[in-house]
C-alpha cells in the first residue's frame, strides 16, 4: 500500500480529499473516481498532474515547464515507484462543465444545415426577391450539404474519440467558425441574385457578391464536380480507417497505414482541404476563399501537432518518407 497526497491545484474544491491510500498497481481512474466521489464532480472535470521530471536540456528563460497529465488508463506505477523516498503527490484541478465531443460535433455541423436552406430558399425574406438560381449557386448548395450530412453521419457512426468531453465554453468557440463562415457568410454571399453584381453596381458590391468571375463551361464544371466527389470519398476512407484503428474500444494510438496515410500523416485534412478547393474554383467568391484559407491553415496547425506526435511517440517505426500534409511537397 502506498500513500499519496492530493493537492488542488488552483482554487478550492470543496471536500477533495487530502490522499489516496492503496497499491500502486490501481488505474490512475481509481484516484480520480475516488475525487469524484468525494466532492460530486464528474469525472470529465477532473484533470489529475504531477510536475515534469527535470531532465539535463537548458530551460529557455521565461519558459514555462508543463506539467504531466495522468493517463486515466495508465497504472499508478507508471508515474510513481513503490521504492522513491520522496513522497508522492497528486495535484487535482477542476476543469469546469464539461460536454461530449460527439455533441460538439453535432453541434457544430448542423449550424450550415440549417443557415443554407434558409438563405437558398428564403430568397424573398433575404434578398427582396425570386429568382433562379445560376449553375453554380445549385452546385455550392448541393455540395455543400451533402459535406455536413456525411459529418453529421461520421460523428454518429464512424468516428472514435480519444476524449470524452470538452469544457462546455469551447462549443461557442468552434461552433462560431461553422455557423458563420461556413454557414451566414458563405451563404449570404453565394446565393445572392444576379442584380447584386449588375454592371451599374458599385465595385464593393460586385466584389462581395461576384461569383464565377472566370467563366467555367459545363466541362470544367463536371470536372470540377468530379474533384470534390473524389476529395469527399477519399476523406471519408480515410475517416473509416482511422475508426478501424479504434474498433475495439481501445484509445490507444496507433500508426494509420493504407490509403492516404502511406503519404501523409494526416490524409484526413488534406482531402478535406481538398474538397473546399474545389467548391472554391466553382464559385470563385472571396467568402469560398475566406473558410478555406481559415480551415486548411487551422488545420495545417493541427497536421503539424499530429505528425510530431506521432514521431516522438513511435521513434523508428514511424514511416520516415511520409510528409506532413501534402503527398510529396510537404
Amino acid at each position: 500500500m502506498s500513500e499519496i497526497a492530493i493537492k488542488t491545484k488552483r482554487g478550492k474544491i470543496s471536500n477533495c480529499p487530502t490522499s489516496f491510500n492503496g497499491p500502486l498497481t490501481e488505474p490512475v481512474q481509481t484516484v480520480i473516481k475516488s475525487i469524484s466521489d468525494k466532492t460530486g464532480l464528474s469525472v470529465h472535470r477532473i484533470r489529475l498532474t504531477i510536475p515534469t521530471a527535470s531532465d539535463d536540456k537548458p530551460q529557455e528563460p521565461n519558459q514555462k515547464k508543463r506539467d504531466t497529465v495522468l493517463d486515466p488508463a495508465l497504472p499508478l506505477s507508471t508515474y510513481f515507484s513503490a521504492t522513491s523516498t520522496n513522497s508522492p503527490i497528486i495535484y487535482v484541478k477542476d476543469l469546469g462543465p464539461q460536454i461530449q465531443w460527439r455533441t460538439v460535433f453535432f453541434i457544430e455541423y448542423f449550424g450550415p444545415l440549417l443557415i443554407h436552406p434558409i438563405f437558398y430558399f428564403g430568397q424573398k425574406a433575404i434578398y427582396g426577391s425570386t429568382f433562379e438560381h445560376s449553375r453554380v449557386q445549385q452546385l455550392a448548395f448541393i455540395f455543400t450539404m451533402l459535406h455536413f450530412i456525411k459529418r453529421e453521419f461520421e460523428t454518429a457512426f464512424v468516428h472514435h474519440f480519444s476524449l470524452d468531453t470538452m469544457p462546455v465554453f469551447n462549443v461557442f468557440k468552434n461552433s462560431s467558425h461553422y455557423w458563420f463562415l461556413s454557414g451566414i457568410n458563405l451563404a449570404y454571399f453565394i446565393y445572392a441574385p444576379e442584380s447584386y453584381v449588375a454592371p451599374e453596381k458599385s465595385i464593393i458590391s460586385r466584389f462581395l457578391f461576384g461569383r464565377n468571375i472566370v467563366p467555367l463551361g459545363a466541362t470544367t464544371l463536371y470536372v470540377l464536380s468530379a474533384l470534390w466527389l473524389f476529395a469527399e470519398l477519399s476523406n471519408g476512407w480515410t475517416h473509416l480507417i482511422l475508426s478501424s484503428l479504434r474498433s475495439d474500444g481501445s484509445k490507444t494510438r496507433k500508426i494509420p497505414y493504407g490509403y492516404g496515410f502511406n503519404l501523409v500523416s494526416v490524409p484526413n485534412y488534406f482531402f478535406e482541404s481538398l474538397g473546399w478547393f474545389a467548391i472554391l474554383l466553382i464559385t470563385q467568391n472571396w467568402t469560398s476563399l475566406l473558410f478555406f484559407t481559415v480551415s486548411t491553415t487551422q488545420m495545417w496547425f493541427w497536421g503539424v501537432k499530429k505528425h510530431r506526435r506521432y514521431r516522438k511517440e513511435f521513434g523508428d517505426k514511424y514511416p520516415k518518407n511520409r510528409k506532413i500534409y501534402v503527398p510529396f511537397v510537404i
